[in-house]
């Protein structure tokens, strides 16, 4: 079986559980460290979930997704591993502030809490709250392909624009341009939420 994870997705992981199952062992580090980083934006939601359980829940959808999505390349698979990512802390998020939510309704650290249980703390680039952080992710959901795959590599993956360029395949000027014009997207989007 090979080992290299670019053979393992040009041999067709598609149609062969061993070789998606070699995939996602050779991916999960990466994916571990991704979930982390995408995690981190949930300050909330850490007291209820531990990074290692959201991962093995993103494990367990990122192999159901290959079951029925052809994987094209290495980025389309990262990008699919996002996709899993944010789908699942918005579920977890929705799960736990909901309606419905022990979180929603839990505040123990004798600070300030805001309309979701969390404590009023932010800084000027962060959301206030996990209903906010909710809203973002599902905003980049709805974004074109390839505009995810731009917030994809900066924001989630914290790859540098020169780095996210050369993996792109893409001019630096052209990324910053897109970069800028997702950026705005993803405002007016949130704003039309309020």
């Amino acid at each position: 079986m090979p080992d290299d994870f670019e053979t393992l997705i040009h041999e067709g992981i598609f149609n062969d559980p061993e070789l998606r199952n070699r995939l996602l062992e050779l991916a999960q580090n990466r994916l571990l460290g991704l979930t982390r980083k995408m995690f981190h934006q949930f300050p909330d939601l850490r007291r209820w979930e531990e990074t290692g359980d959201i991962h093995q829940n993103v494990l367990l959808r990122l192999a159901k997704a290959l079951e029925s999505v052809k994987v094209e390349s290495v980025r389309h698979f990262y990008n699919l591993a996002a996709l899993q990512i944010r789908r699942e802390l918005i579920d977890l998020s929705r799960h736990h502030f909901g309606p419905e939510g022990a979180a929603k309704h839990h505040h123990t650290d004798h600070q300030p809490s805001d309309e979701f249980g969390g404590t009023i703390h932010k800084t000027q680039e962060e959301p206030d709250n996990i209903q906010e952080w909710v809203d973002f992710h599902q905003a980049v959901e709805c974004l074109p392909r390839d505009e995810q795959e731009i917030v994809n590599l900066l924001f989630y993956d914290g790859l540098t624009q020169a780095q996210a360029s050369e993996a792109l395949g893409m001019p630096l000027r052209s990324l910053k341009r897109k970069w800028a014009l997702v950026k705005v997207k993803l405002q007016k989007a949130l704003e039309n939420d309020e």
